[in-house]
Parts: structure tokens; sequence; C-alpha cells
């Protein structure tokens, strides 16, 4: 039996303990979509963590989505990771980062040329997303051609070469939150006709491909893969067999000899499984031979029963690392945590991002 606080491994990836940091945007890139300073000591402060997973980070700048998050894509950015990376590793920690394109999450104002975003689909969500001017409804987006889609995938493929020359660990792909990988996995959302349309194998043509090429990149056993059977987040209404789907999906990367899958279980902030929705992770845990994290509103109960009980062998947590630096340690000694300062998460400089107290200062 494993506990919460002791070493284990994801793939080729020690961990100090089974405590993740959830990747979590927090607007705060400086000029080029570089992490400055600021994010340097962000990510040290919370080097206790068995692993970090950085925030979502875009693989192109047609991946972006919202205001002054950062990327891996040029040779600067590099630079700046590698800076995060050096701290993470000098404070005794683990980091991989999120490869992130948004697909139809997006506004104009954010991409070259003032782009339409593009997806799996022409649909534009009722959704907003975070702008120079604020909260504003996502612009519509353009349908990717066929012979768009191995463009998509180099461009996560040479992202993933970025991150491993920024020093990184290793590598997870976002194909969650309704991003662009699941756009086209759902088909609430991907009404496309051809090859990348149509059935559950069609439909996760694109995010299979992309993942065996980070894959072969950055190393099967240092990448993970973010999945998020449940969640409606962005307007986005589950697939209409989220259990055969993502069950397809998961045997799949298994036999990719993966690092770990991460399972956002349920919605966002609600419930595991919603009322009126059968649907079993139990099974799809089964599925998948490699490293298993969960994560949605895990407490400090919660998150060790379901590494002792086997059902997960590590726990990520998002807002709680937010405003606690030192979660681990609190966790351990099931002390307070410090209150989160909700509007000071997107954007700003240093309060609310590096000033939160650890233990012995608060």
């Amino acid at each position: 039996m494993s506990t919460l606080f002791e070493p284990g491994k994801l793939g080729d990836i020690a961990l100090a303990n089974r405590v993740v940091m959830a990747p979590l945007t927090r607007n705060r890139a400086i000029e080029g979509l570089v992490p400055g300073p600021l994010t340097v000591e962000y990510y040290r402060q919370r080097a206790s963590a068995g692993l970090i997973i950085a925030e979502a980070t875009q693989v192109s700048a047609m991946g972006q989505g919202y205001l002054d998050t950062p990327g891996i894509h040029t040779p600067d950015q590099v630079a700046g990771w590698r800076r995060v990376t050096g701290a993470v590793h000098a404070a005794g920690g683990r980091i991989v980062l999120q490869l992130w394109h948004v697909g139809r999450i997006s506004h104009s104002s954010l991409l070259p040329g003032g782009a339409a975003p593009v997806s799996s689909t022409a649909r534009r969500p009722d959704a907003q997303t975070y702008t120079k001017e604020g909260f504003v409804p996502v612009s519509a987006p353009r349908a990717l051609r066929d012979d768009e889609l191995p463009g998509i995938v180099a461009e996560y493929r040479h992202a993933a070469r970025c991150a491993m020359d920024a020093g990184f660990d290793g590598v997870e792909v976002h194909a969650a939150n309704n991003y662009l990988l699941e756009q086209f996995l759902r088909d609430s959302v991907n009404d496309r006709s051809g090859p990348y349309g149509g059935s559950i194998e069609n439909r996760a043509r694109l995010p299979l491909e992309v993942i065996a090429a980070v894959a072969a990149e950055a190393g099967a056993a240092r990448t993970g893969v973010r999945l998020s059977p449940l969640t409606t987040f962005s307007d986005t209404p589950r697939d209409s067999d989220p259990q055969a789907l993502y069950g397809y999906v998961v045997g799949r990367l298994s036999a990719l000899g993966l690092a770990y899958v991460h399972v956002i279980e349920g919605e966002t902030g609600g419930e595991r499984v919603p009322a009126g929705t059968a649907f079993d992770h139990a099974a799809l845990r089964r599925l998948f031979n490699g490293g298993w994290i969960v994560n949605n509103g895990y407490d400090r109960a919660g998150a060790m029963a379901a590494v002792a009980s086997g059902a997960a062998d590590a726990v990520a947590f998002g807002r709680l690392f937010i405003s606690n630096p030192d979660l681990v340690r609190r966790l351990r000694e099931d002390a307070d945590f410090n209150p989160l300062r909700g509007d000071l998460l997107y954007g700003g400089g240093a309060e609310g991002y590096v000033d939160y107290p650890a233990l012995d200062a608060a």
C-alpha cells in the first residue's frame, strides 16, 4: 500500500511524494510571451511538490487563447523556461510542461494578423476569453482542412523538443478542458467528415497522432496526457458516449508506454460523476498500464485514500497550490491553508502570485 507522502515514479520521472501541482493559467508572461522573473520565483516556491505540471503553454502563435500566456516555440521562450526549470531543480523539485493549443477558445486580437481561431469545426461556442479588454466572447473559428493537420502535429513535436531543451523533466499533452484536441475528440463539437470525423477512431486520430509525435520527441516515459471526459467547460457538451470514447483513447495511450494519464474527474469544480451521468473512472484506470493522476476537488483525506487504495498513483491540486506554496507540508501536518485571493488569479504582478506565506512565516 502506497501513501500520499512517500516517493513514487511516473514513467522515468522520480517523485519525492505523490502530491502534484496541477497546471494553472496565471496570465503573467512578459514581452514575447516569455516566463519572467516572477514566474521563476513562483515555481521555485512550489518545488516541494512531487511533480509540478507547469501552466498550459501554447505550442505556436496560433495556439494562444488568453492574454499573456507563455509559449514554448521561440528561442526566447525556451531561455525563459530554462530559468524556471533550473530554479525548480536547484530546490530539489521535478517539473513538466503542459503543451497547449486552445483551438476555438480564442480571440482574433490574440492571433497573428488578427486571424480567426482554428478548430475541428466552424461553430463558435458561447464562451469567453481574456484579452486586453478583459473577458470578451471568443471569435468565430474556421475549420482546419485535413491537409493542415500534419502541420498541427509538427507544432506539437517542435514544442516538445523546445520543452526538453528548456530542461523540463517531461511534457504533458493537454487533451482536456475542450481545447483543440478535445474539440476533435467529442462528437458534440467535431462535425467533420473524412478521416478526422465521424467514428470514434477517426475523431481520436489527430489527438493520438499528436501524442505519438510528442512521445517520440520527449520520450514516451517522460510524456503524460491530460483528459477530461465529463467537463463541459466553454460551452462544450459531453460526447454522446464518453465511456466508449475515452476508453478507446486510454487503451491506445496505454500501448504507447506513456508516463501517466492525468484525469479531471467529472465537472471541473463540481461533482466527479455529475447527477444523471453514468461514467466509470475506475474502468479507465484499469485500461492503462502507466501512472494515473486524479484531479478535481480532492481534500487531504480523499487524496490519501485515493493513493492508499490504488485508485491513483498521485493526486493533483490546483487552487490550493496557488495560495499555499508549501502545500505538501501543510497536507502532511494537517495544517490550515492560506485563503485564496480570487481577484488576483489572472494577470498582475507579485501580489497574489509570489507573496503567499509559507507555514512558518504565517
